[in-house]
């Protein structure tokens, strides 16, 4: 995955430079290449005569040989020339390849046929396994996984206004109806003309319960858990399933389902634990890349919007970041609430802020003080 600055734990706040002597901490930061200071300081090496950015991969100098500067122009007006390797005059070149990654996503997005991956690596300059390597590293997804997952996108959209299921298919960029079908219950969760329909014949089994945080409802297919909600009335959280699956076949959960729930109310009170059941998880491409990044965030620990934009390599997509973990109706097991604002402020939470402030206190083992 991409490189990003690394998510602060609630328990062990990372140290931020004091009055009195950052040098340890820039020091630290030189030693270990980390990227999360890149932009924040420099540092010049006496022996060379240049100054790097601090994820520089040159040879580790002595320290009694390093200076630490703020800027670009500190370092060349105390007599200090730019790095050939990192560029520090530059945009990093992590910078530019998730420049590169986000143009190819851009390409995928608007092509009606999907693109070779020789094709998509020539337009970005790049050799085809150096592509493929970066644009996962940085996506999170092969082109191809990317490309497929944008064409159910499609799929989506296009069902739901389209004339005809055959239609639809081409108009996604299949180039026949056969291979969409032969995946389509990947794709949609049931057939074409029941997605058309509102899920009509789609079986979704579900259950209300209590834990510490209020009413939970879970909802699963036969692919996995499909929603979990919270709330204070049960039967709000029935009228609000049926409201996000309307044309569904929606049975109440038998003995065989307890076992689900009970691992769901698990994860809720014990969420270091985890969850051993599959997700059936239905969104945009964005919406999957978002919602992939959140589940990748350790339990005890949180990161903020941009991060998680940065984390994509779309560092510009901060309120469409926002918007997907608004969007997301899988709670605690998709973890949206570990998602804060630049500030550590906790923002809304769609299942309300004081859930959200519980479950982050319980990670973070701080619960039984607050």
């Amino acid at each position: 995955m991409i490189s990003v600055p690394e998510v602060k734990k609630k328990t062990q706040p990372r140290p931020r430079p004091s009055p009195a002597d950052p040098d340890i901490e820039y020091w630290n930061a030189v030693r270990t290449r980390d990227r999360d200071y890149d932009g924040k300081f420099y540092y010049s090496v006496a022996t060379t005569g240049v100054y790097c950015r601090p994820s520089c991969a040159a040879r580790l100098a002595n320290r009694e040989n390093v200076a630490f500067h703020a800027s670009c122009a500190d370092a060349e007006k105390a007599g200090f020339r730019p790095c050939k390797r990192c560029k520090p005059t530059e945009p990093s070149l992590h910078d530019r390849y998730a420049e590169k990654v986000a143009e190819a996503c851009r390409l995928i997005e608007e092509a009606e046929e999907p693109p070779k991956l020789d094709e998509l690596a020539r337009a970005m300059g790049l050799s085809t396994f150096h592509f493929h390597r970066i644009f996962k590293a940085i996506a999170g997804v092969t082109p191809k996984a990317y490309t497929v997952a944008h064409r159910q996108k499609r799929v989506r959209e296009t069902l739901e206004r389209s004339r005809s299921v055959t239609e639809a298919i081409h108009e996604a960029g299949f180039n026949s109806s056969g291979r969409f079908y032969a995946n389509s219950d990947d794709v949609l969760g049931m057939t074409p003309r029941d997605f058309r329909s509102g899920g009509t014949h789609a079986d979704l089994r579900f259950a209300v319960g209590e834990c510490s945080l209020g009413s939970i409802l879970v909802a699963a297919s036969d692919k996995g858990i499909a929603a979990i909600l919270f709330g204070d009335d049960p039967e709000t959280l029935v009228h609000d399933l049926e409201d996000r699956f309307p044309n569904a076949n929606l049975i109440g959960g038998d003995r065989a389902f307890e076992d689900v729930m009970a691992k769901v109310v698990g994860l809720v009170e014990a969420p270091e634990v985890g969850l051993d059941l599959p997700l059936d998880v239905r969104g945009t491409a964005f919406q999957h890349r978002v919602w992939r990044a959140l589940r990748e965030i350790p339990v005890g620990t949180t990161a903020t919007y941009s991060e998680i934009a940065e984390k994509i390599g779309m560092p510009k997509a901060v309120r469409a970041v926002a918007a997907a973990c608004a969007a997301n109706k899988i709670a605690v097991a998709i973890p949206c609430h570990r998602v804060v604002r630049n500030d550590g402020s906790l923002s809304g939470y769609r299942w309300g802020v004081e859930r959200k402030r519980k479950l982050l206190d319980r990670e973070a083992g701080t619960e039984a003080e607050a």
